[in-house]
């Protein structure tokens, strides 16, 4: 899976607040999820969750990069919206 596909994957670890529920989410199996969050924080090196026997908590890291995602994946929608939008024009 690409960045985006990671990015995308965490988001909705956040979302869901687990990886079972965001793995259901997203038609995956919760040890793919658990896999893909696994690749993405050993790319960053860095923690994004704080796992506590089955319950998870956003690290400060997490946090962060929780809300700069966000916002790459808002700027992504935009974008896509706005050439659906010139495309309506025509």
């Amino acid at each position: 899976m690409d960045r985006f596909g990671e990015l995308t994957v965490f988001l909705c670890v956040v979302d869901e607040g687990s990886f079972s529920a965001a793995a259901r989410r997203l038609g995956l199996s919760p040890s793919a999820v658990s896999k893909l969050v696994a690749r993405l924080e050993a790319r960053l090196g860095a923690r994004l969750y704080d796992r506590i026997g089955s319950a998870i908590r956003l690290t400060e890291e997490g946090r962060i990069f929780q809300r700069n995602g966000a916002r790459v994946l808002d700027a992504l929608a935009e974008a896509e919206n706005s050439v659906a939008a010139s495309l309506a024009y025509w």
